[in-house]
């Protein structure tokens, strides 16, 4: 085999480690068409193998990072999907609208802020409305701001915003949803290496991720009776733009450097997990977290 294939499968080296110029500062929630290097959302890799076929799926957080690499590959496995985001995310969004339909899936777009219960209720109107039902429900929005002061660098709002994006957001959700869920349906909730390990210039955003993986265990628990499942997907760091969006420029270029692996994930790398526990391949997997963090321990 060739050297190039080999340091292509090499996990250390397949993906380009972020670029403190071109990946400068932004205003949240910023985009990715303005970072260095580009994220990669599985938009030339992934290759879909009916996984979901029929499946109606709603996905917040979804223009962009994280979300949008789950909607490209819930489509390309058969999924149709709605994108709920943020109305300064539109054109993010839109272009991830572009990417479901060119697997030949319908893309519903939600746009609005999550941090009212008026529209997480909408949001899964919307989803009834143009589905019929929800079979997946990925609550994978989040908010967060870094502060080297720690817990002084933290403001009553900034503390708002991210449990009420965080946590509230996810609360109403699911209450909205569960009643259009039928049996076999599944919640996945992104929650984070944050939980388990938190970082001091974090403090609030580790809280709410610590915070979802106990209601992942506890939903589980109780939905379990619906035969709806509920697991969650744990990143470590993810080249996304709420990392040049929330953190200083002078961090970009090590940010990931920590990990085993020594580098941040790509969103591409994310996606199979979510794909995992939305499938019948994970029909007897429920209250799990499952780490995708470049061999950092949940511990």
């Amino acid at each position: 085999m060739a050297e190039d294939q080999y340091t292509q499968r090499d996990p250390r080296y397949q993906h380009p480690r972020p670029d403190r110029q071109e990946g400068r500062e932004q205003e949240h929630p910023g985009t990715g068409a303005e970072m260095g290097p580009r994220p990669d959302h599985g938009e030339s890799s992934y290759r879909g193998s009916n996984r979901l076929v029929g499946r109606k799926t709603v996905i917040t957080g979804g223009d962009s990072g994280i979300g949008r690499a789950v909607a490209v590959a819930f489509a390309r496995e058969g999924a149709d999907v709605l994108l709920s985001y943020l109305d300064e995310e539109q054109a993010d969004a839109e272009e991830t609208a572009e990417q479901v339909r060119r697997a030949g899936r319908q893309a519903v777009l939600a746009p609005g802020d999550l941090r009212g219960e008026e529209h997480c209720q909408r949001v899964v109107e919307q989803a009834e409305r143009e589905f019929g039902r929800v079979d997946v429900l990925v609550n994978n929005a989040a908010y967060q701001m870094s502060h080297d002061d720690g817990i002084l660098g933290i403001s009553t709002e900034q503390f708002d915003h991210v449990m009420k994006t965080n946590l509230y957001a996810m609360f109403w959700l699911c209450k909205a949803a569960v009643p259009h869920m039928p049996p076999g349906a599944s919640i996945i909730n992104t929650s984070s290496i944050q939980a388990f390990q938190p970082s001091f210039h974090l403090i609030d955003y580790a809280m709410t991720k610590a915070a979802i993986v106990n209601f992942t265990k506890a939903l589980s628990a109780d939905l379990v009776r619906k035969g709806i499942r509920v697991n969650s997907v744990a990143p470590g760091p993810v080249w996304t733009p709420l990392i040049p969006a929330t953190m200083p420029a002078d961090k970009i270029d090590s940010f990931g450097a920590q990990t085993p692996l020594g580098r941040a994930a790509q969103p591409a790398e994310l996606a199979p997990p979510y794909v995992f526990f939305a499938s019948q391949e994970s029909s007897y997997v429920t209250g799990e977290v499952l780490g995708v963090t470049g061999g950092q321990p949940l511990t």
